[in-house]
C-alpha cells in the first residue's frame, strides 16, 4: 500500500463532520484550544485488494498512539476506545521538530496497550488479540501537516481445529504456550521478551454449541519462530482431566498456523477502510499473508 503525504488546509479541520479526540486536557472542556491542533490523526483500515471500505471500529476496538521526541521523551499520548465519539480520529499540537510515532491498534477486552518507549509496548494481563502497529518519523514544521501511515500486523496466529468432539466432561481448555512474546518492540517489529502466555477457552458457546476452533496469538521474536504448547482439559470444577503437549510449532508474523486433529479422544456428543482530509491517516493491512497447516 502506498504512503501518501500531503499538506491540508486547516479550515477543513473545523468543517469536519467527525469530532477529533484530543489528548490535551484543555480540549476536554470544549474550549477554543481544540482548533489550535497542527497535527490531526485519522485511523482507518484500508483493504486495497478488494477495494471494500469499513470504519476502523470494524477491525479494532482500541487504539493507542504515542509521540516521542528525538531524545526518547514521550511528548504526547492518546488512547481511544471503540465507544468513544470520533473513534479513529485524533488531533494534537506539536512544536516544530522531529518526532517518532508509535501506534497500536488491537481488540483486547483487558485494557489499553501501554507504550513505554519506541522499543517497548505491553498489553494488559499479557493478553493478545489481532494487533497492528505503526512506527515511523514525523517531521513538524510551521504549517499543519497531513500524512497517511500504513499499519501492519505484528502477531502470528495459531489456530487449532478439532476434527472430533471433546468428551462431555471437559468444559474448558487451558492453553499454555512459550516461545513467543506478549511484549512488543515497535522499532524492530517483533516480540522482545520470552513470554509465558496462558489462555482459557470454553468448549461450548452461549448457545451451548460445541466450539471446535481455538485461536491464539503471539508475537514472534523474528519473522519465524517456534512455540511449545500445552493444552490442559478442565472439568466443571476446574480439575484437570487430560493434557497434551505439542512442541516446535512453527509460527510466522502475519501468518496463520493451523493444527487439525483430536486432542483427548472422541466424545459422545455430536477488511477495508477510508481515507479522509486533514492530519495523519493510519491504515491497516488486514489481509493475513497465508496459512501453514499441520495435522496432529
Amino acid at each position: 500500500m502506498k504512503h501518501y503525504i500531503s499538506i491540508f488546509i486547516l479550515a477543513l479541520l473545523a468543517a469536519s463532520c467527525e469530532k477529533p479526540i484530543f489528548d490535551d486536557e484543555r480540549a476536554a472542556s470544549g474550549s477554543a484550544a481544540d482548533t489550535q491542533a497542527n497535527v490531526t490523526l485519522h485511523f482507518s483500515p484500508y483493504e486495497q485488494i478488494s477495494f471494500t471500505r469499513a470504519a476502523v471500529a470494524d477491525v479494532c476496538t482500541r487504539l493507542s498512539v504515542a509521540i516521542f521526541t528525538a531524545d526518547g521523551t514521550k511528548a504526547k499520548a492518546i488512547t481511544q476506545k471503540q465507544t468513544d465519539a470520533g473513534f479513529g480520529t485524533a488531533a494534537l499540537t506539536l512544536q516544530a521538530g522531529t518526532y517518532k510515532i508509535v501506534a497500536i491498534a488491537h481488540s483486547s477486552t483487558e485494557g489499553n496497550a501501554t507504550i513505554t518507549s519506541t522499543e517497548k509496548v505491553t498489553f494488559a494481563n499479557n493478553k493478545l488479540t489481532d494487533t497492528f502497529y505503526y512506527y515511523g518519523i514525523l517531521t513538524v514544521g510551521t504549517d499543519p501537516i497531513e500524512e497517511t501511515l500504513q499499519m501492519t500486523r505484528c502477531v502470528a496466529m495459531l489456530r487449532l481445529t478439532l476434527t472430533e468432539p471433546l468428551p462431555d466432561n471437559i468444559t474448558r481448555l487451558k492453553f499454555y504456550y512459550t516461545g513467543g512474546s506478549s511484549t512488543f518492540n515497535p522499532a524492530t517489529g517483533y516480540g522482545c521478551v520470552n513470554s509465558k502466555q496462558t489462555e482459557y477457552r470454553y468448549t461450548t458457546n452461549d448457545q451451548d454449541m460445541p466450539v471446535t476452533v481455538y485461536e491464539l496469538y503471539t508475537m514472534p521474536h523474528e519473522q519465524q519462530d517456534v512455540l511449545k504448547l500445552t493444552v490442559t482439559a478442565l472439568d466443571a470444577s476446574g480439575s484437570e482431566v487430560g493434557e497434551v503437549t505439542m512442541e516446535n510449532i512453527p509460527v510466522t508474523r502475519n501468518k496463520i498456523t493451523t493444527w487439525q486433529g483430536t486432542l483427548f479422544g472422541s466424545g459422545t456428543g455430536g477488511d477495508s477502510g477510508t481515507s479522509s482530509s486533514g492530519g495523519i491517516t493510519i491504515t491497516l493491512d488486514t489481509e493475513w499473508d497465508g496459512t501453514i497447516t499441520y495435522t496432529f
